[in-house]
């Protein structure tokens, strides 16, 4: 008889231990359920990293278009405020763009010119144009440790065409 409930034992120990490794099957839902929160912050931040590029290329993009315009020639160097507009213009899609226009000479041997006309004795003067844009992003969401907005700066300097 003890015989018997031995081998009865045996057989329900290796039957209980075989049920454990085939009952799988919530294993993978729960390994979801624990890595579904961080899929998704990596892929909301993913997606707010882009809209900080977008808006820093067209901040950038913005500066470089008011400068081109304000580089065709001596008359355009001058109008600070058709440069302004063609950089608001580029930057449609940046919420809060600010440009500003600024325009300065230089010789071409390196020493500086106020602009007028016998400051390059030696040398011939060279005009610039220079166009700097800024705006400010508001992330969708907050993150610990990040600023609430994110101030983008654009900068081009071009020479007049002469």
């Amino acid at each position: 008889m003890k015989n018997v409930l031995t081998i009865f034992r045996k057989r329900d120990k290796a039957q209980r231990s075989r049920s454990v490794g085939w009952d799988q099957s919530g294993q993978a839902l729960v390994e979801l359920a624990l890595t579904m929160p961080l899929l998704i912050l990596l892929l909301v931040g993913a997606a707010e990293f882009a809209r900080l590029a977008y808006a820093a290329i067209e901040t950038s993009n913005a500066a470089r278009a008011g400068v081109q315009y304000g580089a065709q020639n001596h008359v355009t160097a001058s109008d600070f405020g058709g440069m302004q507009i063609a950089a608001a213009n580029d930057g449609q899609n940046v919420p809060g763009l600010t440009s500003t226009a600024i325009h300065f000479c230089g010789c071409a041997d390196g020493t500086p010119s106020t602009c007028s006309t016998g400051d390059c004795a030696g040398s011939r003067m060279l005009e610039y144009v220079q166009v700097n844009t800024s705006s400010t992003v508001d992330p969708l969401f907050y993150y610990p440790g990040l600023p609430r907005t994110f101030t983008l700066n654009g900068q081009a300097v071009m020479r007049v065409w002469q």
